[in-house]
C-alpha cells in the first residue's frame, strides 16, 4: 500500500511510523508530509531513509491510505480532497468524529462500521483508551451510567507539551524557580490542572464531553449516561483513568475481571496485595490498556464496579489505533488473508 503521513514529524507523527514498521503493515512506499520548514530532511524509518516533503493537495493524490496527525481546520481544509482523488484518509483529529455519515473506529469494538468508507475518525485518546475496557463489560452485563475521571498524561498537548513539561520540571528541580507556562494555561510541572479544552455552557470542558459523545458513537450507545472529569497531570505519555459503573445486570469483580482477561486490548493488573495495579511507568510503550483496581462499589449495590485504566496516549489512544483502522480496511485485509 502507498501510505503518506501528514504531520509526520509530530508526536503522533513519529509514533505512526514506528508502529506502521512494528505491526509489519504492507507498506510498498511510505511518504511522510510536514510543514514547509521541515520539509528536505530525511529521516530513518523502518521502511528505509525518507526524505519529508512539504504538504500540498496535488502531492497526496496517489496515496492508497493517509494517515493524518493534524489540526482539526487542517483536517476540514485538506481532507475531503483527498478522499475524493480515492485516499482513504484516517484522521486522528475531531474534525469529523461527530459527524454521522464518518465512522468513529476503535477496531476491538466496532471494526464493522468501517464498512467500505474512505474517511475514518480516529477517536479522542481518552475515549479509546476508556471504550476498549467499558464496552466488553457493557456486553456483558449491561450499563445504567459511566462516572468517569482521566488523568492525562502531558503528551495530549503534543511534543510541544512533553518538552514544556521537562523543561519546566528541571527549570524547578535544576535552578529553584518557579514554573511557567506557555502550552498549557497553567505550569503542569509539580501540579494538576482541572481543565483541558474550553468549559461549556454546563460546566464542563469539550474535552470531558468529547468523552461522552463519542462513547455514546462508538458503543452504540446514544442514551448512556456518562459524566466525565478530566485532568492534566505531570506524567509524560500515558492517560490513566478512573471509572465508575452501575450496570443493568449483578456484577462481581471476579465476573469483571474475567471478561476483561479474554478482551482484545486489554491486560488485567489486579493484584493490590502484591503493589500490582495499572500506572503510567508501567503502560509506557505498551499496546493494550492495563485494567485493575477492580472492586465492588457499594453505592449500586451489586450493581456497581470501581476499576483503573492506564493506556499510552501516543499508542492505543493515537497512533496505534489509526493503524489497527488500517489493517481493517478491505483492501489490506484482503492483501493480509
Amino acid at each position: 500500500m502507498r501510505v503518506g503521513i501528514v504531520g509526520a514529524t509530530g508526536a503522533v507523527g513519529r509514533e505512526l511510523v514506528d508502529v506502521l514498521g512494528r505491526r509489519a503493515f504492507p507498506v510498498t512506499s511510505l511518504r511522510l508530509f510536514a510543514s514547509a520548514r521541515s520539509a528536505g530532511t530525511t529521516v530513518k524509518t523502518p521502511f528505509g531513509p525518507t526524505t519529508i516533503e512539504a504538504f500540498s493537495d496535488a502531492a497526496v493524490r496517489d496515496l492508497d491510505i493517509a494517515l493524518l496527525a493534524v489540526s482539526g481546520d487542517f483536517a476540514k481544509a485538506h481532507a475531503p480532497a483527498m478522499v475524493a482523488a480515492g485516499v482513504t484518509v484516517i484522521d486522528n483529529s475531531s474534525a469529523f468524529r461527530l459527524q454521522d455519515d464518518v465512522p468513529l473506529v476503535v477496531p476491538e469494538v466496532n471494526a464493522a462500521a468501517i464498512g467500505g468508507a474512505r474517511l475514518i475518525a480516529n477517536p479522542n485518546c481518552t475515549t479509546a483508551i476508556l471504550v476498549v475496557a467499558l464496552e466488553p463489560l457493557r456486553q456483558a452485563f449491561g450499563l445504567k451510567r459511566v462516572i468517569v475521571s482521566t488523568y492525562q498524561a502531558a503528551s495530549g498537548a503534543g511534543a510541544e507539551g512533553m518538552a514544556e513539561l521537562e523543561r519546566e520540571s528541571r527549570r524547578v528541580l535544576v535552578e529553584g524557580v518557579k514554573p511557567e507556562a506557555d502550552v498549557f494555561r497553567w505550569p503542569l510541572a509539580f501540579n494538576v490542572i482541572p481543565q483541558i479544552d474550553a468549559f461549556q455552557a454546563n460546566g464542563y470542558t469539550r474535552e470531558e464531553m468529547k468523552v461522552v459523545w463519542e462513547s455514546q458513537k462508538i458503543m452504540g450507545a446514544a442514551d448512556l449516561p456518562i459524566s466525565c472529569t478530566a485532568v492534566r497531570i505531570p506524567t509524560m505519555r500515558v492517560h490513566a483513568e478512573a471509572v465508575t459503573i452501575e450496570t443493568e445486570r449483578p456484577v462481581t469483580p471476579d465476573a469483571a475481571r474475567e471478561v476483561l482477561r479474554r478482551a482484545a486490548g486489554v491486560k488485567v493488573v489486579d493484584d493490590p496485595a502484591q503493589g500490582l495495579y495499572p500506572m503510567p511507568i508501567n503502560a509506557t510503550g505498551q499496546d493494550d490498556v492495563e485494567a485493575g483496581r477492580i472492586r465492588a462499589n457499594p453505592v449500586f449495590g451489586d450493581c456497581g464496579l470501581d476499576f483503573f485504566l492506564c493506556g499510552d496516549q501516543l499508542l492505543k489512544g493515537a497512533a496505534l489505533n489509526a493503524v489497527q483502522i488500517a489493517e481493517r480496511l478491505p483492501a489490506v485485509a484482503r492483501k493480509a488473508a
